[in-house]
């Protein structure tokens, strides 16, 4: 992952990046390929406590130059792409860990990227905040963006598209899933569950 990542380089070989050939780049040209071209989500989160979700968002735009208004304005615009246009002054202690990942996600988002990277991003989630972040997750994919998602729960890797299996450091498997689970399916029956029939008017209408 730190090599996709730009964060180290490969000892042989060459690695090619959204048309560039960047395992030959020096460090600080890496690191502006990195700020520009990659975006990373944690398990962890790492949101700035004291920040709200907007600064927290528009952190990483204050290395490109761009000015307050402009970096709160874009910030807006992709909080709401995650679905937190009215969470975007509350601070991570106010927000659930689903949307704590969301504004990572939407961080992660700010600058264009051409890669997203996921490490373990529902680790510290439930069962159903990590079918939420990953329906985003699937949004984002369907819309174009490149995913590489590291996990070691058989039931994420579900929900991708193409998984490739490692062991010891090696590749062991690579497989294209004709059909992956849909997160959006599984929260739209999680918010929506069938009803129940009360049990005594089913029994007056039977007797």
């Amino acid at each position: 992952m730190n090599l996709v990542g730009c964060l180290d380089r490969p000892t042989q070989g060459e690695y090619w990046l959204a048309g560039n050939l960047v395992s030959r780049l020096s460090t600080d040209k890496l690191a502006s390929v990195r700020n520009r071209l990659v975006g990373f989500v944690f398990q962890g989160f790492n949101l700035l406590g004291r920040a709200t979700a907007l600064r927290n968002v528009a952190l990483p735009m204050v290395y490109a130059g761009l000015s307050r208004r402009e970096r709160e304005r874009r910030a807006r615009i992709v909080l709401q792409l995650v679905g937190l246009g009215d969470r975007v002054l509350h601070k991570p202690a106010e927000l659930s860990g689903g949307q704590q990942q969301r504004v990572a996600i939407a961080r992660a988002l700010i600058n264009g990227p051409a890669l997203l990277l996921a490490d373990e991003p529902t680790g510290n989630l439930d069962s159903h905040t990590s079918v939420e972040i990953m329906g985003v997750l699937q949004a984002l994919n369907e819309q174009g963006l490149t995913i590489v998602l590291v996990t070691h729960d058989p039931n994420i890797a579900q929900y991708a598209r193409r998984r490739v299996t490692f062991l010891d450091g090696r590749v062991v498997q690579d497989e294209l899933v004709l059909n992956p689970r849909s997160a959006l399916e599984e929260w739209n029956a999680l918010m929506n569950p069938p009803a129940i029939e009360d049990e005594g008017a089913v029994k007056e209408v039977s007797s």
